[in-house]
Formats: structure tokens, C-alpha cells, sequence
């Protein structure tokens, strides 16, 4: 694929450029989107199965209610599958959601980021630095409780990095 690093693998690798940062996807509201436009701030790009469903919609809310805290943390929020935009547009509406849901139809970011499984998405969490470097994956991931271990995960990563004085 075009949009894959030279070195690609098959899988990001922690420390990696992540992969398909040039892939452009629509978000709810029909914006364009590319990963790379993110440089610069730090990326939780949390990947699940289907809008709607029980375990989507707890995940959902949970990141939703932590978003400001994320935000103040230097991140930009991305939910994505493989539902359509007027799909994301309606479970974004529903559940009152600000951060971007990218509609990836083909599931060409899904594969790049290796969470398609059988036809469909895996729920995965994948935390990216102000560089785009992979620095956490997160797999098989259970929903409730999730978006506050990614939370402490950015918070983590935060301190390590001043620590290091940078």
C-alpha cells in the first residue's frame, strides 16, 4: 500500500512511525481527515467494531467523559470504524460526542493498524506521540474502564517525558 512507511511491517511497532498517516477518512460531520494533519499533539486513535452497540456505546461515553482531560494533555481524540459517516453522525449526536469519528468503509486503517479481524474491527487503542511515534498499543480491549487506563497510560508518558526534560 502507498500510504504504509518503507519499513512497515505488517504491525505498528512501539517507537515506529505509525502507519497510513496519510490515508484520508471522513469524520461524522463529513471533514476530511488525515492522521499526519495531528502532528504535533499526541493521538489516542481507539478503533471499535460497530456504533450503537452496548460495549461501543460504554467506551464511547467513557472517553467522551474524560475528552477535557485528554485535551489538556496535549491529545486529539479519534474514534474509528467501519460505520458510515451519517452512522457516526447519529451515534456522535446520541451520545453527545465532540471528539472525531472517522468512517473507514474499507477498513484500510484498520489493516494498516492490523485490528481487522474476520470482515470487521477489533477494538484496539493505539497512543501516538506529538511525532506520530507508536507508543502504546492497547489489544483486546475490555470497554468500561478502558479510556481511564488510556488516560493514566498519556499521564504516564507525560511525566516520563518532563522527567527527561523534555
Amino acid at each position: 500500500m502507498q500510504f504504509m512507511p518503507a519499513n512497515y511491517s505488517g504491525e505498528p511497532r512501539i517507537g515506529e512511525l505509525a502507519p497510513a498517516l496519510s490515508v484520508e477518512l471522513e469524520d461524522q460531520d463529513g471533514r476530511k481527515t488525515r492522521l499526519e494533519q495531528a502532528r504535533g499533539r499526541n493521538v489516542i486513535l481507539y478503533f471499535y467494531p460497530r456504533d450503537g452497540t452496548p460495549g461501543c456505546t460504554v467506551e464511547g461515553r467513557e472517553f467522551a467523559d474524560l475528552e477535557e482531560q485528554f485535551r489538556a494533555h496535549g491529545c486529539e481524540l479519534f474514534g474509528v470504524s467501519t460505520d458510515s459517516v451519517a452512522s457516526h453522525r447519529e451515534f456522535a449526536s446520541k451520545l453527545g460526542l465532540t471528539f472525531r469519528l472517522l468512517s473507514d468503509p474499507g477498513g484500510d486503517l484498520a489493516r494498516a493498524f492490523a485490528v481487522w479481524r474476520d470482515g470487521r474491527v477489533a477494538r484496539a487503542t493505539f497512543v501516538l506521540d506529538r511525532e506520530l511515534r507508536v507508543r502504546r498499543m492497547f489489544r483486546e480491549v475490555s470497554p468500561r474502564g478502558h479510556a481511564r487506563q488510556v488516560l493514566d497510560f498519556v499521564q504516564s508518558m507525560l511525566e516520563s517525558h518532563r522527567m527527561l526534560g523534555g
